[in-house]
């Protein structure tokens, strides 16, 4: 229902002068591209919260992974084994995340660790939303294949 609503806000904002014969094929369309985009987010979103699960405890339901790494500074508690690991792997992270192009790099750390959607994202960067897209999808992609070759498999 509620991508039903959006699709339909998005009919009366930006279509709304239109003749009124042509506002079905219009939502039907704009409903088609609003299911599409919201699949293609949840499908994103689940990928990375799946990645950054991998790092948390898993009595912490409401705490942001990014939030609960530990930092070099800090001694971490528990298992020295699974800490160690785990440092190699964010350690490795940054590195891939430093060898992406710097406008893959951008769209990459605004659309996922500082959680822009797509528009806040291309106002930011100066571009269109369909260059963040691209550039996400290529650096999600891309540290995707660095990661597999390093034999990390999240």
């Amino acid at each position: 229902m509620d991508i039903v609503q959006d699709a339909m806000l998005k009919l009366s904002e930006k279509y709304g002068a239109r003749p009124s014969e042509e506002l079905p094929l219009l939502f039907q369309r704009i409903l088609q591209n609003t299911i599409r985009d919201f699949y293609r987010r949840q499908k994103v979103r689940s990928t990375w919260t799946t990645l950054l699960s991998s790092f948390t405890s898993a009595d912490d339901d409401e705490s942001d992974p990014l939030e609960s790494l530990p930092t070099q500074n800090h001694s971490p508690i528990g298992n020295p084994h699974g800490a160690l690991e785990q440092s190699q792997v964010i350690a490795i992270i940054e590195e891939e995340i430093k060898r992406l192009p710097a406008r893959q790099r951008e769209a990459f750390l605004l659309r996922y660790w500082e959680e822009m959607d797509t528009a806040e994202t291309a106002i930011a960067m100066k571009c269109s939303e369909g260059s963040v897209k691209t550039h996400c999808s290529r650096a999600t992609h891309t540290l995707a294949v660095a990661l597999k070759a390093k034999g990390i498999e999240l």
